[in-house]
């Protein structure tokens, strides 16, 4: 593996947008998104052993504590396990497609339950978090923006950034609860990503990945003019366009493996 460097955000709208532009992604999230990528490209095989700790720190130029808040995040999202006395080893991703799969792929209504309760939530998250945020909730929101941006010219799946964007959002209302509901629905979130880390025959289009891009800016300019009305608007577009193409899928009797294939 090899460092990543963080991403270059593209100019957006809002009063703050010159400081959150300086600002680079959390050390975390880099070496998540960097051992993500090992293991999507294949550099780390299921079953490879990740490298020490201590060598973790000294590739990427971080602290113990933020190696350890890493491989946290990659085991809870079933990527990794760490071996007591062993190491930390890559987890078989057939296993864990398949799990996947049979969770979501075999009942969109699954999907389109996380959507509506998404929607509850997030929609009037927009608006309190135009009314609220701080200004580093103001630059959070921006570092998951930028970090998506840098996923899609790199070819990386974008969920983490996509689910860090929305999470972003839900803390800046500076209600816990808002967060707290996206925590508890976790990988569900941004069901198609649960399945591309691992294939990138599943990945999404650029296309289809560049029109979300253009509605969560939508989204962060209103925020960032802190216009409630326009944050909620702009959320409500966002969602409803996945839910209407979830119903289609639903109706079409097709399975989430053709939708990630061909978003069209």
């Amino acid at each position: 593996m090899s460092a990543i460097l963080p991403p270059r955000p593209r100019p957006a709208a809002g009063a703050v947008a010159g400081e959150m532009r300086r600002r680079k992604p959390k050390l975390a999230d880099r070496l998540v998104e960097a051992i993500r990528a090992a293991i999507a490209e294949g550099a780390l095989a299921p079953g490879a052993q990740l490298p020490t700790e201590g060598q973790l720190c000294e590739e990427y130029g971080v602290s113990r504590t933020v190696v350890r808040e890493a491989v946290t995040r990659l085991a809870a999202d079933g990527l990794v396990t760490p071996r007591q006395g062993a190491g930390i080893f890559v987890n078989d991703r057939p296993s864990i497609v398949t799990s996947l799969l049979d969770e979501l792929s075999d009942n969109v209504s699954v999907v389109l339950n996380v959507l509506e309760v998404r929607m509850a939530v997030e929609i009037e998250a927009a608006a309190l978090a135009a009314q609220r945020r701080s200004s580093s909730q103001e630059a959070a929101i921006f570092e998951a923006y930028s970090a998506f941006e840098a996923a899609l010219r790199t070819d990386r799946s974008t969920g983490e950034a996509d689910f860090a964007f929305h999470r972003a959002i839900a803390a800046a209302t500076n209600n816990p609860f808002y967060a707290e509901m996206l925590d508890v629905l976790g990988r569900r979130t941004i069901p198609r990503d649960l399945v591309t880390t691992f294939s990138g025959k599943l990945r999404q289009s650029q296309e289809y990945q560049e029109k979300l891009q253009a509605e969560h800016l939508a989204i962060m300019n209103a925020i960032a003019d802190g216009d409630s009305d326009s944050a909620r608007d702009a959320m409500r577009r966002h969602l409803s366009a996945s839910r209407r193409r979830y119903h289609a899928l639903l109706r079409d009797g097709g399975d989430l493996r053709a939708a990630f294939a061909d978003p069209a």
